[in-house]
């Protein structure tokens, strides 16, 4: 099926490795050019080498740590200098912050500047773009919203999930649209080397709690992304889909 995305301009943020770099390289081979940030643009190398074997123009390569509020500023304008008509935005940068101590206020603030406020300010920064070219779609990765363990990141990404469905009522009427996508156990460095590093670890999750019986690709993931913010998935908006092979039933 062609997506009809050839030619649009995208911002995947988050992209040097695993769900970002998934959706970056799904756009792509759909005919997307991109700009991809991490913190580093040494990390966006292999991105850009995946791209481009993928047959998509080199990318734009933006370093921003979203932790701190003028580098999310100075991403949104680095990107719309060199995406000019910029309509499509993938707000994926965030990551799990696990706590032992529930009175940490640090981790807590940490958290939610960059699972939470970095994309809103970023996403704000950047909607007149999105929604001037009369078919805009911001697309943002949030992540388990309950856990069974408490995890400052969790409210964070529930927070996003409220904040979007607001936004998707603002944006409508310009023919954008704003849509969450929230992973389980998708094979990135986090969860292969952080969450779950051992194959005890992952057999145990999958035997527990994923009925399809194993973790999903970063190659699945981008290609749901892609359907999603191309115009075939113009009627989706305010939704939170899950991508996680049923584990989301049985929490």
């Amino acid at each position: 099926m062609d997506l009809q995305l050839a030619g649009r301009l995208a911002l995947v943020t988050g992209a040097s490795s695993g769900i970002g770099q998934g959706i970056a390289v799904a756009l792509a081979a759909e005919g997307v050019r991109i700009a991809i940030s991490a913190r580093s643009i040494e990390a966006l190398a292999e991105t850009a080498r995946l791209i481009e074997a993928a047959g998509g123009p080199p990318p734009v390569l933006l370093a921003a740590d979203l932790t701190i509020a003028s580098e999310v500023d100075r991403l949104a304008r680095a990107a719309r200098q060199a995406l000019p008509g910029l309509d499509i935005l993938v707000s994926n940068a965030g990551g799990s912050r696990p706590m032992q101590d529930w009175n940490d206020e640090d981790i807590w603030d940490e958290a939610f500047e960059f699972n939470f406020t970095a994309s809103r300010r970023l996403t704000h920064a950047l909607i007149d773009d999105v929604k001037a070219s009369g078919r805009g779609r911001v697309l943002v990765v949030t992540g388990a919203l309950t856990t069974r363990l408490v995890n400052a990141a969790s409210p964070a990404k529930a927070a996003l999930a409220s904040w979007a469905r607001a936004l998707s009522f603002d944006i409508a009427p310009h023919g954008a649209t704003i849509n969450c996508l929230s992973p389980g156990k998708i094979e990135s460095r986090q969860i292969l080397e952080r969450i779950h590093p051992t194959e005890e670890s992952r057999a145990k999750v999958i035997a527990e709690s994923i009925p399809i019986g194993r973790f999903g690709t970063p190659q699945e993931f981008g290609f749901i992304a892609a359907c999603l913010v191309s115009p075939r998935a113009s009627y989706v908006n305010g939704a939170t889909i899950p991508i996680d092979g049923g584990m989301a039933r049985l929490a």
